[in-house]
């Protein structure tokens, strides 16, 4: 089976380097443009291109695959070359572009995207750090076909993972990027011998994972102390969770809930290796925090570096 891949970050990563791993056929990568990234904002070739380099595959990266706009050379370009691979299917994985009717349709098998969420639930771009916000006991892997709806599409395979109290972003992140790319070959497994069976998703139970904003960083003290630990764990890696103090923007990794109570802000302890905040609810005791600039400190090295010298109440 012939496979063209589109993808970009590790997610998509781990989903390749399955597909080569398992000897499938793959001639093309389609992933976004290099981004500037890092201290000095030099551009940065993603993962997924990363890994087709480093294997002799070929590297298709239009900016979109819009046919008309001010993309549209490249885009033309694009279809050129998939049309051309004449692939069996194309494997979508954290790709970042919106697929046109015409990508979907190409292949003659269509497309598959590997998502991260049990569909219909957290449908979008963020399902992994959403259903850590919200508190989900579980989420997973589906393997769906694509159509022209935002992760609307017939599902295929389907997968659950526990989401474990101590979970960030960053470690769930990685345990459903390892179980897409098993699902994902078993996927195509199935599909050379005709053994997928689509199941609509069903109309009720949909939620919609938007977009992280790092407007969302700040933290508000009036909300119950679970729901910020929760987005603590959420927004790690990106894009953390911020507080102000002494014209500062100290950044939050790490928290617990405890049952003290007090106006929202208000320190109520900070002394050894405890720092304990107010909340809207309850309070968080703050465990690892990171000044601009400077490294994840714990919360004793960061009362040392104060002096003791904290405010009555956190900005």
């Amino acid at each position: 089976m012939k496979i063209v891949f589109a993808g970009t970050p590790e997610f998509a990563r781990e989903a390749l380097t399955a597909l080569h791993a398992a000897g499938f056929e793959i001639p093309l990568v389609l992933t976004q443009p290099d981004r500037p990234a890092g201290r000095g904002m030099k551009l940065q070739a993603s993962p997924v291109k990363q890994f087709a380099l480093d294997h002799g595959i070929a590297v298709a990266q239009p900016p979109s695959l819009k046919l008309d706009g001010k993309h549209a050379e490249a885009a033309q370009a694009a279809q050129a070359t998939l049309q051309a691979v004449q692939a069996d299917l194309m494997v979508v994985a954290a790709y970042g572009l919106i697929l046109p009717k015409w990508a979907l349709t190409l292949p003659r098998l269509g497309c598959l995207n590997i998502h991260g969420s049990l569909l219909p639930r957290w449908r979008g771009a963020a399902p992994i750090h959403r259903a850590i916000e919200a508190g989900d006991a579980e989420t997973g892997i589906t393997i769906m076909q694509m159509d022209e709806g935002l992760d609307t599409g017939d599902m295929l395979l389907m997968e659950r993972e526990p989401i474990r109290p101590e979970d960030t972003t960053a470690t769930l992140h990685d345990r459903l990027a390892r179980l897409g790319g098993r699902m994902i070959v078993e996927a195509l497994e199935l599909a050379a011998c005709g053994g997928l069976q689509p199941v609509p998703q069903p109309s009720e139970g949909v939620t919609y994972a938007h977009k992280i904003d790092k407007a969302e960083a700040a933290i508000d003290w009036a909300l119950p102390a679970s729901q910020i630990a929760r987005r603590v764990r959420a927004f790690d890696p990106f894009p953390g969770t911020t507080f102000q103090l002494a014209g500062e923007t100290i950044k939050l990794w790490a928290a617990s809930v405890l049952p003290a109570s007090g106006t929202p802000g208000q320190v109520l302890h900070a002394h050894g290796d405890s720092l304990v905040v107010a909340c809207g609810e309850q309070s968080l005791a703050l465990h690892t925090l990171q000044r601009p600039g400077g490294k994840r400190i714990a919360a004793r090295d960061f009362l040392q570096s104060q002096g003791g010298d904290l405010p009555a109440r956190l900005g």
